[in-house]
């Protein structure tokens, strides 16, 4: 995204937290600030505490509390912008902007990709009532002070409009996105097929976190259900507060057919995908869920690689649109399985056909230069963005 403004003209900085994941090393990670120019664009990082993926939701708070504050010492060491973009969740931080607003008169644009605390009431993660109820205020407020509010599915932008606190035309819609060129379809590492294919003609990839919103036990159940197709292995790449839990079930199990990696920079990701017969997608059947679009569906088409979404909503009806891959119900082991064996099954030429099929919808819908486009045109006329 911000790559793409820049593109068209407009004047970009970020501000962003220190490398915070376990794989992060190095000794900015733990210096207050750090200032970088990274692929044009001025980056000031700075310090976050760390703390590790199978921590309470308690210890993630302070995480992003940590943020909240050093963030703002961060926005004062650059110039002052027309635009604040602030992202949510983490939702705290949006306190952050109405601050640095509030003191600099700075319009904030408030973006959502995950409604809170809606979400983290529905994941189990907050049930003090007291909290819910402050953070609800938050919410409200943000969104009743931001000059927009930017969401990032139609789901969500039509739950804001509902709340009243904000005039509908002032809800924007900027969807997830993925740059072409960062995710290329490229020839399998002989390497990578050495450490992984092990025999196997057809991996099934997970990457990204490993959260209780994903639902990944859906995978060990499946893989319980192909343990006697020697072909078909499924590979999960990553890192998260559930990882162990899912590597014990699969001890407990004697599953030889799923595998873990760890969590791998973004520049690898293309040769991952290379390895991929499909790219798995879950999440929990939840109706908030219903308005989600997965941000792994994207790049696994810009690679040209076919997807298995293991949901309902909105992304299950792009998989549909696109025809770039098979839809499967929430949480059923079963209907994994048979969309595993669908794609493993299925004649090269169709499979080549899906994966082309959802490189061609993202190249007409979602790359970055079109979503900014027409994100920009959504703003009032005369506004110098």
């Amino acid at each position: 995204m911000a790559h793409e403004l820049m593109r068209q003209g407009h004047h970009v900085s970020v501000v962003a937290a220190m490398p915070h994941h376990l794989g992060a090393s190095g000794s900015r990670r733990f210096a207050f600030h750090v200032q970088e120019i990274v692929q044009g664009i001025p980056v000031i990082r700075t310090w976050i505490w760390r703390v590790p993926p199978n921590k309470r939701f308690w210890w993630r708070l302070l995480n992003y509390f940590s943020f909240v504050v050093t963030s703002f010492g961060g926005l004062r060491k650059l110039p002052r912008p027309d635009y604040l973009l602030v992202e949510s969740p983490p939702l705290f931080l949006g306190m952050t902007a109405r601050l640095y607003s509030r003191w600099f008169k700075v319009p904030y644009i408030l973006s959502v990709s995950d409604l809170w605390p809606e979400s983290a009431v529905a994941l189990g993660l907050v049930r003090n009532p007291w909290l819910v109820g402050l953070t609800r205020r938050l919410e409200l407020s943000l969104y009743a002070h931001a000059a927009y509010v930017s969401a990032v599915t139609e789901g969500i932008q039509q739950t804001i409009r509902e709340t009243g606190q904000i005039p509908p035309e002032r809800v924007l819609f900027f969807p997830n996105g993925v740059d072409l060129a960062q995710f290329p379809r490229v020839e399998m590492p002989t390497a990578l097929r050495a450490r992984w294919g092990k025999g196997t003609e057809k991996v099934f990839l997970y990457p990204g976190t490993m959260g209780y919103a994903q639902g990944l036990d859906v995978i060990i159940e499946a893989a319980k259900r192909l343990r006697d197709r020697t072909d078909i292995a499924f590979l999960l790449v990553g890192d998260g507060p559930v990882k162990a839990h899912l590597m014990e079930q699969v001890k407990a199990a004697q599953l030889t057919n799923v595998w873990f990696e760890a969590l791998q920079p973004v520049e690898n990701m293309p040769a991952y995908f290379s390895l991929a017969r499909a790219v798995v997608v879950p999440l929990r059947r939840h109706s908030l869920f219903k308005g989600a679009r997965p941000s792994k569906v994207f790049p696994a088409w810009s690679a040209q690689v076919p997807v298995i979404y293991v949901g309902e909503g909105e992304m299950a009806d792009l998989i549909h649109r696109a025809k770039g891959g098979v839809v499967a119900e929430p949480e059923n082991g079963d209907a994994l399985a048979a969309a595993v064996l669908q794609l493993a099954d299925m004649p090269e030429d169709a499979w080549t056909a899906m994966g082309q099929a959802g490189w061609s919808f993202v190249r007409d819908h979602y790359t970055w230069q079109r979503i900014a486009e027409k994100w920009l045109k959504s703003f009032e006329p005369g506004s110098d963005v």
